[in-house]
């Protein structure tokens, strides 16, 4: 039996693009690092640190009282020139700690042979939950919620079972495959902190079969170990959503509003699991990342190791600039990313990908906007892994009756965009849903308690 979901799309991979560049190091720093406050759900992070005032590599320089944060450190050493508000791909503007490094010299990606013997009875529980929460760990894929909150102890919702997501089932992005290659060893050392952490009894690694050497690797790695146990699925697309993830790995179908935890299950990302390692290990902040800067529109494709706050036209400029017929740049993947519209925008925590587009790759169609009118196929529906209908939810938004569109479950929209992606009228069904929600959230918000 195969082991999947039901709907979802099938759009080309575009992996090769980068899937056989190593991680490496950046060559050399930007001239200003620009670390935002906000890199996760949650509140805001006030900075803790002074206009002119000199960091140190990996010191605190922002954090929040309340529950539900990430506590946020430098990447480099070096003096704090500014504090001031700069682009966020999601918010739009927020307040960034503006650090000029004091040297040239980026970090290395981190050294491996370490954790070949590695054994989690070294830690307690709660020593690992503090080490988490301290670094500033969040969800790597993309959520960004806060890892300290996710695995700590909730005697209301308590945790059974563990799926390491290791599909990235997004089209170009290769950081998770190399860290899965590159990394193993830390990665399973990760995998062991968290499922302790967590008091999860058992830990599934969720992988899609298009990964044939890290599902060889990760196999051998494994042997032995009766608490990890490797789930090989279908490659398709959203797979690597949480609730499809639990779906094909347990079964589990999660209902329509509620989230993996209420069902006794945590979903961890693989570079999340890599960052928890080094935060108990080494008592290292979260502070960079593997990057894929890849797509036809870029010179050079790669996997990079990246400070939190690097401009994205940095990056470009690391693979060579982008090419003459390039016409989009996205944070992120092409189903589920941000088209970024100022390449001095800083990376996050939760930045995996930086895709330069040619026109070509867009297609034709898309690029210029030939929309028709919704032919009623229904596709929409079939490939929905939500089972929801975007084109009823998309009609309401449109039509500005928000009230029909939550009648219709505008809220469950994972916003994978394999409804915008099947559409044969060239309709922005997922753009209609993301901007439903956010007129729904300030009609909510200037609604009286």
């Amino acid at each position: 039996m195969k082991k999947t979901f039901k709907g979802g799309i099938h759009p080309p991979d575009s992996k090769d693009l980068s899937r056989y560049c190593p991680i490496r190091a950046l060559e050399n720093l930007p001239g200003q690092i620009s670390v935002l406050m906000s890199q996760h759900i949650g509140a805001i992070c006030k900075p803790v640190v002074k206009k002119r005032q000199e960091v140190e590599k990996g010191q605190l320089i922002g954090n929040s009282e309340a529950f539900v944060s990430a506590n946020v450190h430098s990447p480099v050493s070096g003096t704090v020139k500014d504090i001031n508000l700069r682009s966020h791909p999601v918010l739009g503007r927020v307040q960034a700690v503006v650090i000029e490094p004091s040297e040239q010299s980026p970090e290395a990606p981190p050294e491996q042979s370490r954790f070949a013997n590695f054994t989690e009875d070294d830690y307690s529980a709660e020593q690992i939950n503090q080490s988490i929460a301290e670094a500033g760990i969040v969800g790597m894929g993309g959520a960004g919620f806060p890892t300290g909150v996710k695995v700590g102890p909730n005697p209301k919702m308590p945790k059974e079972t563990m799926i390491l997501n290791a599909c990235e089932c997004e089209p170009y992005i290769t950081c998770d495959y190399r860290v899965m290659l590159e990394w193993t060893d830390q990665l399973i050392a990760g995998i062991k902190l968290l499922r302790k952490a967590s008091g999860c009894k058992k830990c599934y690694i969720g992988i899609e079969n298009n990964k044939p050497e890290a599902v060889k690797l990760l196999r051998e790695k494994t042997e032995g170990e009766e608490n990890i146990e490797l789930s090989v699925l279908e490659t398709k697309y959203p797979q690597g959503g949480e609730r499809q993830l639990v779906n094909s790995v347990l079964g589990k179908v999660i209902p329509t509003g509620k989230i993996p935890p209420m069902a006794g299950v945590m979903v961890c990302n693989v570079a999340t699991a890599a960052a928890a390692a080094e935060a108990v290990c080494d008592s290292a902040p979260l502070t960079h990342r593997t990057v894929t800067v890849t797509g036809k529109g870029i010179q050079t494709p790669a996997n990079l190791y990246v400070p939190a706050g690097t401009p994205v036209q940095h990056l470009i400029e690391q693979c060579g600039g982008l090419t003459e017929d390039a016409v989009k740049v996205v944070l992120g993947g092409p189903m589920t990313g941000f088209s970024v519209g100022e390449l001095q925008t800083p990376t996050t925590k939760t930045t995996g990908c930086v895709l330069c587009l040619t026109k070509e790759e867009i297609g034709e169609a898309k690029y210029l906007f030939k929309k028709t009118p919704c032919i009623r196929c229904g596709r929409c529906l079939s490939v929905c892994p939500e089972t929801l209908n975007p084109t009823k939810i998309a009609h309401a938004v449109k039509a500005d009756r928000l009230d029909l569109a939550e009648k219709h479950n505008i809220s469950a929209c994972m916003e994978c965009g394999s409804c915008s992606y099947i559409c044969p009228a060239n309709i922005e069904v997922t753009g209609y849903i993301k901007t439903g929600k956010i007129r729904i959230a300030r009609a909510n918000k200037d609604m009286p308690a």
